[in-house]
């Protein structure tokens, strides 16, 4: 059957609800909302299952008394979930309010409820997430394009619903890769910087104590020297840590910021990616810059960030002394953090340089991993 005007106008309220809302609870709260209002039917809620096969309500509209003032009314299963878990609510149905576990046997608070339409909440391969919830005050029944259309619904939510739950474990993942990747790093420079100052500092006082007040002056000098380097990276571990880095600036507002000390940088139409990628990109581009100021001899820096066709170009060039990449120890210059966050979006990260010739760290970002 071809969509109605009507239908279409319902599936487009609904996809807008999803794709605006900020957030999982206020997306189903809307839709919610939408569907009541669309089918004139007030009372409305939705359950969402968790991995062990509990559920819980994750969105509500109008409850009755005998739900709304009794929480406990609405723990456990109810007729309604046992034949969604069985495989024997398959499809959107009408429920009667006898069959309603949790209102049968109330003879008042029921806000009057007739009927109530149950409505699979489905992700990618048909996998049970959830049920959404419509009721009514009297006898009526929805029709079965009405139906259809709540299942259309349904399966519209439960693709939000599994989006939403990828993006959390994406975000999980992403926080346990940086904090390993900031342990590996107060390992690898902030303690061995300690280790040296402590060794530095005995020095001195052997040369104190042997009378050689200029050797002992040169080590406590070196000794100065690395713990002044320990504080900058404690407090560059301590910036990574904030939980949005990027809070209030665009990606091209925070690579601006860069440009101090001899950091010169150009952005070309950057436009709007998606947070991981400019979070990634950002730090990765702080990095290479850190990287230059503090082994580049003062030499200027050069930043790029630039939007080509399909990609997204990021470049940090310093004219300074350069290295010997075969010779580098494995952790140094903050490569493993760059590789890693260029891993997890599906980035290319090149590093070129040659004694004498400066440095080149290239980014390439597929846009379509934005």
């Amino acid at each position: 059957m071809r969509a109605t005007i009507t239908e279409l106008e319902i599936l487009r309220d609904v996809a807008e609800a999803l794709n605006r809302s900020r957030d999982l609870d206020s997306a189903m709260q809307v839709v919610l909302d939408k569907v009541s209002a669309r089918f004139d039917l007030p009372t409305g809620w939705i359950w969402l299952l968790d991995a062990s096969g509990g559920a819980w309500v994750a969105a509500s509209r109008n409850l009755p008394p005998a739900l709304a003032d009794d929480p406990e009314a609405l723990l456990g299963t109810c007729w309604c979930l046992d034949s969604f878990r069985n495989g024997k609510l398959s499809a959107s149905t009408n429920v009667t309010v006898i069959h309603c576990s949790r209102l049968k046997d109330r003879v008042c608070g029921t806000g009057g409820l007739q009927y109530h339409q149950s409505v699979p909440v489905r992700g990618d391969g048909g996998q049970r997430v959830g049920l959404l919830n419509v009721a009514s005050a009297d006898w009526r029944e929805l029709s079965e394009e009405e139906l259809r259309i709540l299942v259309t619904i349904g399966d519209m939510l439960g693709l939000a619903v599994e989006r939403a739950r990828h993006a959390q474990e994406a975000s999980e993942l992403a926080a346990v890769h940086e904090r390993n990747r900031i342990a590996r790093e107060i390992h690898d420079t902030i303690a061995q910087h300690l280790v040296g100052a402590a060794l530095q500092l005995e020095s001195a006082q052997a040369n104190l104590e042997l009378e050689r007040a200029g050797k002992a002056e040169e080590a406590i000098g070196r000794a100065l020297e690395l713990v002044r380097s320990s504080l900058d990276d404690a407090r560059r571990s301590v910036l990574d840590l904030r939980a949005a880095p990027l809070e209030g600036r665009t990606l091209t507002e925070a690579v601006a910021e860069l440009a101090v000390d001899g950091v010169h940088v150009t952005t070309t139409g950057v436009g709007t990616l998606s947070a991981r990628v400019e979070l990634a990109v950002y730090r990765i581009a702080r990095e290479a810059v850190n990287n230059a100021r503090a082994h580049a001899g003062g030499a200027q820096v050069h930043v790029a960030l630039v939007r080509q066709e399909g990609e997204l170009l990021l470049t940090v060039l310093d004219e300074g002394v350069g290295f010997d990449a075969a010779a580098v120890a494995s952790g140094r210059f903050g490569l493993i953090g760059m590789r890693e966050r260029a891993n997890l979006v599906g980035a290319r990260l090149r590093i070129e340089s040659t004694v004498g010739t400066g440095t080149r760290v290239s980014l390439r970002v597929p846009l379509e991993a934005t």
